[in-house]
């Protein structure tokens, strides 16, 4: 797995680059951890962060990178919304799983695929909406911290 470096600055791809990059350090935690009680618990919270992470991506970022792109870039945002749906799926699956050996192998694969998320978004989706969204990316910032709160909060 490509480690990511924590963010810097305010604006809102630094502040999604900062998500990815703790998402990233808790499932590398998870596969250097031996204790299976403590793999639960960094398991737990690998959902947590990821679920948290999707909810910003969706009901923030993404509309307003579609708001101002072209085809192109509308239709890497319906990628980027597929892709949450199949990391949602995945984290379902894994937690109605009960065997430990099972979950494992499960858990192996969503560490893939929220590479390839990281991987897509910061290569691809961030720079274009670096671009799109260059005389806003700080006030979509606090709109992302003020949806975040309201999630934690509720």
């Amino acid at each position: 797995m490509a480690q990511h470096a924590p963010a810097t600055g305010t604006d809102a791809i630094a502040t999604l680059q900062a998500d990815h990059h703790q998402v990233c350090t808790l499932l590398q935690q998870y596969e250097d951890t031996p204790d299976p009680y403590l793999k639960q618990i960094i398991a737990e919270h690998v959902f947590a962060e990821l679920t948290l992470h999707l909810l910003l991506e969706e009901t923030v970022f993404y509309p307003a990178v579609a708001a101002q792109a072209d085809e192109k870039g509308t239709r890497l945002v319906s990628e980027a919304m597929q892709d949450h749906q199949q990391l949602r799926e995945l984290m379902a699956t894994l937690q109605a799983i009960d065997d430990d050996t099972a979950f494992e192998a499960r858990f192996h694969s969503l560490r893939d695929h929220v590479d390839r998320h990281v991987e897509a978004a910061e290569t691809v989706l961030f720079p274009q909406a670096k671009q799109l969204l260059a005389a806003h990316l700080e006030e979509i910032a606090v709109l992302l911290q003020e949806r975040k709160a309201q999630i934690l909060a509720s």
